[in-house]
């Protein structure tokens, strides 16, 4: 069995080292494969020894993707593409690349055997729902060996890429045009704000629920982990009880006392 690639990118200081370290405990106890677990960071501070840890990837449009992702609308942390350049820490085969605001909740295995040899990702929740092509960029899978062209394309244009107005619309419709894309099954990926908490004003009342097939819950936006497992939130529509099971799907065993009872 070939090994497996998972890659995160921990860049500036919004999440805590602990991020990096939670996720690396979550693939580990719910993958039946051997695997290679990589964090890109300028900051290794804090992030546990089994981690591979490299720096940034060095990039000749670092300016111009810089300058193009901080101008008017178009903002968006585009750092994932740069960590798709062909070669980059050796990456060959299947490898997923995972946010930091996520929670293994399920077996991982199927993402790398599901749609071989395609880019595959979740179903975008709004896109869906606008009945338009587009994948969720919270995880998803490519193979650098051959889908090079998701680095090629922006580093020739990087202007018109960071157009596409999200890192997720970009690789979604890129791999569409290049017949690549594939979409996870259904419920392997959840939205926590869409799917875990139940509706105003019942999210008030009851407890969010983690959805049977549920294999990866995301934290996009608000409420984060820190905030859903002790029941907080900054909107109506997104407060929360507490998520009890949280609790022993992301915090480590060894860590129990981080968070008050």
């Amino acid at each position: 069995m070939s090994v497996a690639n998972i890659v995160c990118i921990k860049w500036g200081d919004k999440f805590p080292p602990y991020y990096v370290n939670r996720l690396y405990a979550g693939v580990k106890r719910n993958i039946n494969r051997p695997f290679r677990f990589i964090c890109f960071t300028e900051n290794s501070d804090g992030i546990r020894d089994e981690v591979e840890v490299h720096p940034l990837p060095v990039v000749p449009f670092e300016e111009d993707m810089v300058t193009a992702m901080t101008t008017g609308k178009r903002r968006g942390a585009w750092r994932k593409v740069t960590m798709m350049k062909p070669g980059e820490v050796g990456l060959e085969g299947p490898t997923l690349v995972m946010d930091l605001d996520v929670v293994v909740s399920g077996p991982m295995d199927g993402f790398f055997d599901h749609a071989p040899g395609k880019i595959c990702m979740g179903r975008d929740w709004l896109e869906r729902r606008r009945r338009r092509v587009g994948g969720h960029g919270s995880v998803y899978r490519f193979d650098p060996g051959k889908h090079d062209f998701l680095y090629t394309e922006f580093a020739d244009d990087v202007e018109t890429s960071v157009a596409y107005k999200g890192e997720q619309r970009y690789i979604s419709l890129t791999a569409h045009k290049y017949k690549q894309l594939e979409y996870f099954p259904d419920g392997w990926i959840c939205s926590f704000k869409r799917q875990g908490i139940p509706v105003l004003p019942l999210n008030f009342l009851i407890e969010p629920r983690l959805p049977q097939a549920c294999r990866v819950m995301c934290f996009h936006g608000d409420p984060k982990m820190e905030e859903a497992i002790i029941g907080a939130g900054t909107k109506l529509r997104y407060k929360t009880r507490p998520a009890k099971w949280l609790r022993e799907l992301w915090l480590d065993h060894d860590e129990q006392d981080w968070m008050p009872s």
